[in-house]
Order: C-alpha cells, then structure tokens, then sequence
C-alpha cells in the first residue's frame, strides 16, 4: 500500500511536470511587444512615436530592417534575436497603422471654393476682415461690432459694414516668439461699465536680459480709445524664453475671471510648484483681487491666485453653456494634447504624467495615469496643436447641435467632437487646409467665426442648409 501511494505521488507530479514544460506561453501582440521592448526609447504610444521623420523610411520594408538589425552606433539596438520573424512583421504592420492616424490630417491641397460640407451641415465662408498679420482673439461689441487683437500688438474695432478702425491705449506687448498681443474678452456686465480685458506678453527688462511673462490689463473702451488702463494679473516669475504664454481667459457665470497660463518651457519646476504662477489656471475677481475661497489662497507657500495646476499650454478656455464649467485645451510636446475640464485645486499631471513623448523623439515620462492627477476628457495622437474653441448652442447649425469646436493650428483645421455629456464619441475635420485656425467664437446672433493667421482673416460660417 505504501509502495502504491508513492507511485502514485510520482506519477503525478511527473504529469504536472511534463504539462507546465509543455505549455507554451501565449503568443503577445504587437502592442505588447511595443510595450516590453519598444516603449521605453520611444514613450508608451506608438501612435505619437510615429509621429516624426523618419531617418531610415517608413516602408514595410524599411520598419523590418530596423527592428531586426537596428542602428547600435545610434542608439538603436537589434531585435532579431528577441523577436522572430512574424513578431517583427506583425510589429512593423502596427507602425504602418499608427502611421495612417498621422495621415488623415495631411490634407492635399488647398480649398477652391469657400463652401464646406460636413455631416449633417454644410456652411459657406463669409469675409468678415482681411489684412490682418495674426488675430489671436475675438469679443462680440452691441451694435454688431467686433473687437479683434493681432499678435502684433494692434486692436481692432469692426462695424457691422465691416469696415475696421485701429484702437489706441492698448498694452506694451513683446511680440516675439510666440509671444505678443492675446486673447481679448468683455466684462460680463459691459453695456453698464465698458470693461474689456486684454491678455498678453508683458516685457521688462532686467540688467542685460529682456524678460517676459503672461500679464492681464483692464481698459475701458471709449470710442476709439482704450482708458483707465490697469494691470489687474502678472504671472511670476517673468522669463527669458518665448513660449507657452497660454493666455486664454474666460468668465464663469458666476463673474470670475479664469486666467491660462503656460509654464513657459520650464516644465521640471513650474508647472507642479504652486510656489509660482507658470502652469496654471488662476481665478480673480473682476478687478483682480484674489477671491477669498480659492482652493490655495490659505497656503502660505502657494500663489492664491492658483485654481488648477500641473498644466502645459493651454491655448483654449471656455465656459461649459450647459454645465457652467470652465474647460480648456491644451498642447502637449509631440502627441498629448488634452481637452480638460477645470476643477477647483485639482492637478493636471504634467510632466508627471503624459500620452505625447518630446520634440527629439525620448519619453517624458512612462506614465499615462497617477493617483491623485486629472485625466483628460480625450487627448490627440498626433498633436494636433489646438487653439479657441466654442459650444455650438445656435439652432443655426442644427447639423453640429451641442457640439464644441477646436481649431488646429498644426493641420490647419476647425475640429468638431460631438459631445455625450462630458464624453467625446465622434471627430470630424471641418474646413481643412483653410491655414492656421487661431480662434473660434459663437456670437450672439448665433453665427460662428474662425480666425486664421499669416495672412490674417476673419471669417463668418453661414449655414446653407437650415
């Protein structure tokens, strides 16, 4: 009985053996492949790794040759004794599809007619200002007016005839880099004060150096002229580069003023550090003061002015009609471009957390997600480089209904995300090739505008088919 009891121990360990020697692992996907071997070197999405010039060629042919044989004295190391034959095939067919996600947005030529169809809306391009260098932002005056600021430093007044007037008493601006004259919006109650309010490139100069940050100033507009000047916002510190101002502003409904402001290159410091105003959202009061229940105005070592941080570039801010939210967008370095909405003391990630990767192809970071930071409503692979944006609340365009549009200043292009909620489940690209769209505004007679820069246009979207 012994004897049997052993035997039987044996047998069945030597079949447990022999089942686990047997069993292959299963088989990983392109994708897991990219993951484990290639993610690291080249950030954990593909779809933004292959977003870039390709050295070597970007054929099927060229993708199998340097997966297999690499480039070491580059950096690049050889996979062939690492991955077989269908592994490296099946890899470079997932380059090959990532590759087309860059493609869609490679438009072949320019428009040659000013009417545009899109699903379910079709509009025609109205002229509204020509001869303009770069419109950055748009404020809709009474009377059918507008107000449009040019990067150059140059504000605008346009009647209803179209005809536009060069106002005085605007701000210095440092119009280098991308820095200059911004964005422009009205007080909430304007027909009762005149208040407007101009962001842009502030300079100053200290000992050799030309420094610049993100300021606000509020004027009253009288005629043809700005006065009662007063700079109700400075980000500190001022900087010596020339990007990422953010500069976007927009009123919540409750009339506070919500303020982007960019990190300004120094994405190691800034933009985690509520010690200083670079890489954040900041909320004031209409005449600058800070409000007192703003989410870091009781830390002593905190901006109170901060309301979110851990951001980038945001170049688009607007209130949510619906929700009363305040929601921007923002560029990330190559891919990782976000659409967030705003909450009070929360932190966005960056450079902690990222999906885009840098200019010179390295990862920022390997994370995507972390406890404790924001994620993004969706994000673009590849960066798309948004700017304005508008909710399309004007029975004008029944076609795009509750929808919110970006302009693209890379692909040069109106975005459209159809919206469920707080969700996007739909994009479609909407005037493509029309150049580099800077701004989207939805005026009070319901009639969307686009601006497009260098030469700079003004243009109204007319529905044709109500």
């Amino acid at each position: 009985m012994f004897k049997f009891i052993i035997g039987t121990a044996f047998a069945t360990v030597f079949l447990l053996s022999s089942f686990f020697i047997d069993k292959k692992p299963a088989a990983k996907t392109a994708r897991e492949n990219y993951q484990t071997y290639c993610s690291s070197c080249h950030g954990e999405k593909v779809e933004a790794f292959v977003d870039r010039k390709w050295k070597h060629g970007d054929a099927k042919s060229d993708l199998i040759k340097s997966i297999s044989g690499g480039y070491p004295d580059l950096g690049m190391p050889t996979w062939k004794a690492t991955l077989n034959e269908k592994e490296i095939d099946e890899l470079a067919d997932l380059i090959l599809v990532s590759l087309k996600n860059v493609d869609q947005y490679k438009f072949t030529s320019k428009p040659t007619s000013n009417i545009f169809a899109s699903e379910g809306q079709t509009v025609k391009l109205d002229t509204v200002v020509s001869g303009l260098g770069s419109p950055w932002g748009m404020a809709f005056l009474p009377n059918d007016e507008l107000l449009i600021t040019d990067r150059s430093g140059d504000i605008y007044r346009v009647d209803k005839n179209h005809q536009k007037t060069k106002l005085s008493g605007g701000p210095t601006v440092l119009a280098e880099g991308q820095g200059g004259l911004l964005d422009v919006v009205l007080h909430p109650d304007f027909a009762k004060n005149q208040f407007v309010y101009f962001s842009y490139s502030a300079v100053k100069n200290e000992g050799d150096q030309k420094l610049s940050t993100t300021a606000v100033m509020r004027a009253k507009l009288n005629g043809n002229a700005l006065t009662d000047q007063k700079v109700i916002f400075e980000a500190l510190p001022y900087s010596k580069t020339r990007h990422h101002y953010g500069s976007r502003m927009a009123f919540d409904k409750k009339g506070y003023l919500f303020i982007s402001v960019g990190e300004r290159g120094n994405e190691k410091e800034n933009p985690q550090s509520k010690a200083n105003d670079l890489g954040k959202v900041h909320r004031l009061h209409d005449d600058g003061r800070i409000p007192e229940d703003n989410p870091f105005v009781k830390d002593k070592t905190a901006s109170g002015s901060i309301y979110s941080y851990g951001h980038r570039n945001p170049q688009g801010m607007i209130l949510n009609p619906v929700t009363g939210e305040i929601w921007t967008n923002e560029h990330g370095p190559r891919g990782g471009d976000e659409l967030n909405v705003i909450k009070k003391g929360a932190n966005y990630g960056w450079p902690v957390i990222c999906y885009g990767i840098n200019y010179d192809g390295k990862p920022i970071t390997n994370l995507t997600a972390k406890e404790g930071m924001e994620q993004p409503l969706t994000y673009w692979l590849p960066s798309i480089a948004p700017s304005g944006m508008a909710f399309v609340e004007s029975t004008k365009y029944p076609g795009w209904k509750g929808n919110l549009l970006i302009g693209s200043l890379r692909f040069q292009y109106l975005n459209r995300c159809v919206m469920e909620g707080n969700k996007v489940v739909k994009q479609e690209k909407l005037l493509p090739n029309i150049g580099r769209l800077r701004n989207v505004k939805l005026a009070p007679d319901g009639y969307l505008y686009v601006t497009v820069e260098e030469p700079g246009y003004v243009f109204r979207l007319m529905p044709m088919n109500q």
